[in-house]
Parts: C-alpha cells; sequence; structure tokens
C-alpha cells in the first residue's frame, strides 16, 4: 500500500520529467533533441537526490542508502557474479569452429568497449545493441545463436562489461532521422503505460528509486544499464538487459516483447544515451 501511494503521489515527478524531455521540442517545430534531453534527464535525478555523487548512480539501489552501499562494499570483496567472469573470459578465448574468436568481430577486439553500445547501424537502420551483436558474430562464424535471457549471454556480456569498468557510457546518435526516431521511440516506450497494472518503466524507475516495491528496492533509471549484466538474490544467478527487460514487464502484467525486438532495442539506446558521462559499472548485483 506504501509503495502504491508513493507511486500515485510520485505522478507530479514523473510529470515534471516528461515536460523537461519534451520542452526542447515545443519551440523548435517537434525537433528532436537528444542532447538535452539527456541535459534535463539526468539534471532531474541530481536535484531530486542532491546527496548521491553523479558517478554512483550507476550502482542502483546501493546508491540510495548508506547502509545497503556498506553491504554491496562488502560484497564486492567476493562478488557473486565472479563465476560469470571466468566463464565468460574462456568462452570469449575459445575459438569457434572455424578458428576464429569474438575478438574477430569487433573493434579492438572487443576489450573496452562497451560503453559504446547500443549503437545505431546506418547501413540496417536500427538500433544494435551488444547482445544482438554478439549473435551476431556467432551466426557469421556458423554457430548457433545464444538465448538472449540465458547464462551464456550474460557471461559473455559480464566479461566485456568488465572490460570497460570506470569508462565512460558514449553512446552516439547519428545526424540521421532514423537515429533520432529510434531514440525517441525508446523515450515514448519508457514512459508509456502498459498491462493490468498501467506501470511504466517510469513509474518505479523515475518516481519511486529507492522505494520498496515488495522486497525490491527500486533503482534509478539514470545509469541503469550501466551495471548490466547484474546477478540478482531472486534469480539466483545472472540476467541480461533482455532479460530485465522481460522481467519488468512480466512484474507490471504486461505482455513481454520478444528479446531484442526494436522496442527493446530503442528503449535500450534511449537509457543508455541519457546516461552519457556515467562510467561502466557491471557486472553488477542486486538483491
Amino acid at each position: 500500500m506504501k509503495v502504491r501511494s508513493a507511486i500515485l503521489l510520485g505522478s507530479v515527478c514523473a510529470a515534471l520529467v516528461a515536460f523537461a524531455l519534451a520542452s526542447s521540442h515545443v519551440n523548435a517545430a517537434d525537433k528532436i533533441d537528444p542532447a538535452a534531453d539527456a541535459k534535463a534527464f539526468q539534471n532531474f535525478f541530481f536535484q531530486k537526490f542532491p546527496n548521491v555523487k553523479h558517478e554512483d548512480f550507476v550502482n542502483g539501489p546501493y546508491s540510495m542508502n548508506e547502509d545497503m552501499k556498506r553491504q554491496w562494499q562488502e560484497k564486492e570483496e567476493f562478488p557473486p557474479y565472479e563465476f560469470a567472469l571466468d566463464a565468460g573470459k574462456e568462452m570469449f578465448a575459445t575459438p569457434f569452429k572455424n578458428g576464429k574468436t569474438y575478438a574477430d568481430c569487433f573493434p579492438n577486439g572487443g576489450i573496452g568497449i562497451r560503453q559504446n553500445y547500443p549503437y545505431f547501424d546506418e547501413k540496417e537502420g536500427k538500433v544494435v545493441t551488444l547482445e544482438l551483436a554478439l549473435n551476431r558474430c556467432r551466426e557469421t562464424n556458423g554457430e548457433a545463436p545464444y538465448s538472449y535471457v540465458k547464462d551464456e549471454m550474460a557471461s559473455l556480456t559480464a566479461y566485456m562489461a568488465y572490460t570497460s569498468r570506470g569508462k565512460p557510457m558514449d553512446i552516439k546518435i547519428p545526424d540521421d532521422p532514423r537515429a533520432l526516431a529510434a531514440f525517441e521511440n525508446g523515450k515514448r516506450y519508457f514512459y508509456t503505460r502498459r498491462g493490468q497494472m498501467n506501470f511504466s518503466c517510469a513509474s518505479c524507475h523515475v518516481q519511486s528509486p529507492g522505494e520498496r516495491i515488495r522486497a525490491e528496492i527500486l533503482a534509478p533509471a539514470l545509469g541503469i544499464l550501466n551495471a548490466m549484466p547484474i546477478y540478482r538474490s531472486e534469480w539466483s544467478g545472472m540476467g541480461t538487459t533482455s532479460r530485465r527487460f522481460i522481467t519488468c514487464n512480466s512484474q507490471t502484467r504486461a505482455v513481454p516483447l520478444e528479446p531484442q525486438s526494436d522496442e527493446y532495442r530503442d528503449v535500450e539506446y534511449f537509457l543508455s544515451y541519457v546516461a552519457n558521462g556515467l562510467p561502466i559499472s557491471g557486472p553488477g548485483a542486486r538483491p
């Protein structure tokens, strides 16, 4: 009941953010302005939580509570995602049947590049996420794709994220109407209410970060993808970005989309871009 009240009363906060993100369009003939949106998005959280260091937002609920932050720091001495890191490192270095490896598919051999994903592929005209790029690499080299919600993909992305730890998110939006449309579609999906509970992504992660919903402490939307993939106690294992999106839809009693659908890729593009400048902290761990 407390969470329900917090979410309802927090609608004013969401309205303010929506107004801020829309304000750049009103006087510019509906021109999409991702840079202005990102500035408004970050400033909303910086002002809402003035005592949180900007770079700490990537630590999710641990940035909201000093006791939880101490618990997390202790947990990091023996991180629960360590098994995934080891598995991902081995998988990344193991040659495919044709002798090539993942390193052959990515700039810089795939090391230290997590902060550049997702990106907009101007030839294809769509957003390409790291998970999608990894499966395309596998298929190009004659291997079957991995599930987007299982351990193999989580381990690979955990290792790649780890090699980028501390690097600032650096997502580009080219001067291409299709890229701007993808960003805008992702923003629209983020703020659109759906499902039996009539929640949007923003209902929890803009209006009520730091609040509890059942046993879960809600994370702020700012920097939420910088820590992906994550180990969650409720899963007793690792989860990819795709798994998290699907789980969120299920929890609000909405119909989940297919992993790597255009909508999920676009919302990942939006959330990653508005977190530009904040460090990669993945893989992460959550309650």
